[in-house]
């Protein structure tokens, strides 16, 4: 096994097991629900916003180990960043994991979210790996509709 796959099962396994900010928030300023039907994840986000900027994000629901642990990450990372920050970064990630497996990850510009290049060996799976980040960036442009990978 390479030293990339095992962090990226090291990782997703951790998540997994001990996702961050795995909780509701009562006072979110946008709840958004994601749903992807042919895995069956289905996540709540929650998004605190002061102007441009995520003051807290969380999520809560269930779904695959995948799904959950780039929740998990996602929340890691966004919290902090501008909207224009948060949009950037999901571009970089959904570039990066809807790449062939040959094509070189930045690793610099993406950061820890590497760890999810793995992805890339499993198409059917970019629907997992995507469903919180859709669903938090229809949050920070204002959309609190249910979103769903279909």
């Amino acid at each position: 096994m390479s030293d990339s796959r095992a962090l990226y099962e090291q990782v997703i396994l951790d998540h997994n097991k001990d996702p961050r900010n795995f909780k509701v928030l009562e006072d979110a300023d946008h709840t958004i629900e994601g749903f992807n039907p042919l895995c069956g994840d289905h996540f709540t986000i929650y998004l605190n916003m002061d102007g441009e900027t995520i003051t807290e994000v969380a999520f809560h629901g269930a779904g695959c180990a995948i799904s959950k642990s780039s929740a998990s990450v996602m929340t890691t990372l966004l919290k902090g960043k501008t909207r224009k920050e948060a949009e950037h970064l999901f571009e970089k990630f959904h570039a990066m994991i809807t790449s062939s497996p040959e094509v070189p990850v930045d690793e610099e510009g993406i950061g820890k979210l590497r760890v999810f290049s793995g992805v890339r060996d499993y198409p059917v799976r970019i629907k997992c790996a995507t469903l919180a980040w859709h669903a938090v960036i229809s949050g920070i442009e204002g959309k609190d509709n249910a979103i769903t990978t279909e």
